[in-house]
């Protein structure tokens, strides 16, 4: 009967003191690499009757372009560059035409109504020096002909205006 003991308590305790032996890492306190923070929201120019529908829809919007932002930046910075974006605007393509019947809440896009992102931005070396900073006024009036991502995503053409400025502003010689 002690012998079961024993068995038992080195089964149940072989894995404890296994993982208690593992190594220990430090937790990583380095900053993100990419942060981008919306700079007053509630005033961008697709605040109020621009972003029809909830708050939230405002909101999932703009997790979805920051979510977007970060994903694509990451692929252009050096290791231990850091790029912290602020975003000033948003103005998203399209818009309303609330005088048309069943059609006051669906974003028409057209030409005259491009989209607009501004912001500004500094891209850090991994020593902590400023390698580039500035503002910029994202517009593109053709996008309607560049053939901006896929059909169903409806900030398909404000990527394009995001992937446009980062392939000109980051984009490294030799790299595609």
């Amino acid at each position: 009967m002690a012998a079961k003991n024993v068995l038992a308590l080195l089964i149940c305790t072989l894995p404890a003191v296994w993982i208690a032996s593992l190594p220990v890492q430090a937790a990583d306190t380095r900053p993100e690499p990419i942060r981008v923070k919306y700079i007053n929201p509630e005033q961008f120019s697709d605040a109020g009757n621009g972003w029809r529908g909830s708050g939230r829809i405002r909101s999932d919007y703009l997790d979805q372009l920051r979510q977007y932002l970060v994903r694509r930046a990451a692929s252009l910075l050096a290791d231990g560059q850091q790029l912290t974006i602020d975003i000033t605007d948003v103005d998203l393509a399209g818009d309303f035409e609330p005088w048309r019947p069943h059609l006051h809440n669906v974003r028409i896009v057209k030409e005259a109504w491009p989209p607009r992102i501004d912001l500004r931005f500094r891209l850090t070396g991994a020593d902590g020096t400023v390698l580039r900073e500035g503002e910029r006024k994202l517009r593109n009036p053709a996008f309607m002909m560049t053939g901006a991502g896929m059909r169903d995503d409806p900030l398909r053409y404000e990527q394009a205006l995001l992937d446009g400025w980062l392939d000109r502003e980051f984009r490294r010689p030799g790299r595609r």
